[in-house]
């Protein structure tokens, strides 16, 4: 796992209210929609730890290991070189999971507060990205509604620092393929099937440490 160095928690605001909808969100999906797609995105027979239809290095795949000593339960640890996000158990474990991250100086490593979490939540690029982008985000500037096809996928857990939203999120991703690489605008992906498992043992209030992507951290496998 990431040397001891690297695990220097950061104090964070804590903020648990929710937060409204996009302007641009027509509605939010139901349950039974909701459920619906998690089936759509969930393999057959699925367990995590050896269901592999996105033909992923079998690394990345979500397993239990050791943690550090002295990090806090509930937290989460992103290591931005070798691809992996660590969510700290009260035991003493963690479960990893394998990301992709952003793609070059898009990839803020810093010390955040996970404020709000959504399940299908909608997603509208930022002007940023549109300007950056145009001809990739431009024809998404009104915003897209929730689903498989969605650039957030089926959980997102967002970003901020204190009371500001910094715009990146730990979500879902219709591209299972990317993770393990430099791919996103900025924001940490997983496979759609593995967030949904990890959405529902995070809290908000929780702090999200994302390490420098150039840093030389040797994860024990």
């Amino acid at each position: 796992m990431l040397t001891r160095r690297h695990f220097v928690i950061t104090t964070a605001a804590l903020f648990s209210q929710p937060l409204a909808l996009p302007a641009f969100a027509k509605s939010s999906p139901g349950e039974s929609q909701m459920a619906a797609w998690d089936a759509e995105v969930t393999p057959a027979g699925y367990d995590p730890a050896t269901s592999n239809p996105w033909g992923l290095n079998p690394r990345f795949l979500p397993r239990l290991v050791e943690a550090n000593s002295g990090l806090k339960p509930g937290d989460i640890h992103v290591d931005a070189v070798a691809r992996y996000l660590y969510h700290i158990q009260n035991d003493g474990m963690a479960m990893r999971y394998g990301v992709a991250i952003g793609r070059g100086d898009l990839y803020e490593p810093g010390t955040y507060t996970v404020r709000r979490k959504a399940k299908w939540p909608h997603w509208t690029p930022t002007a940023n990205m549109i300007a950056r982008e145009p001809e990739v985000y431009g024809k998404f500037a009104d915003g897209v509604e929730p689903g498989p096809s969605n650039a957030l996928g089926s959980r997102a857990l967002y970003l901020f620092v204190g009371d500001r939203d910094t715009y990146l999120r730990i979500h879902g991703t219709p591209l299972p393929r990317s993770i393990g690489s430099r791919a996103s605008s900025g924001c940490v992906r997983m496979v759609m099937a593995h967030i949904i498992g990890l959405y529902e043992q995070v809290e908000t209030g929780v702090t999200a440490v994302l390490y420098p992507g150039e840093d030389r951290i040797t994860a024990r496998s």
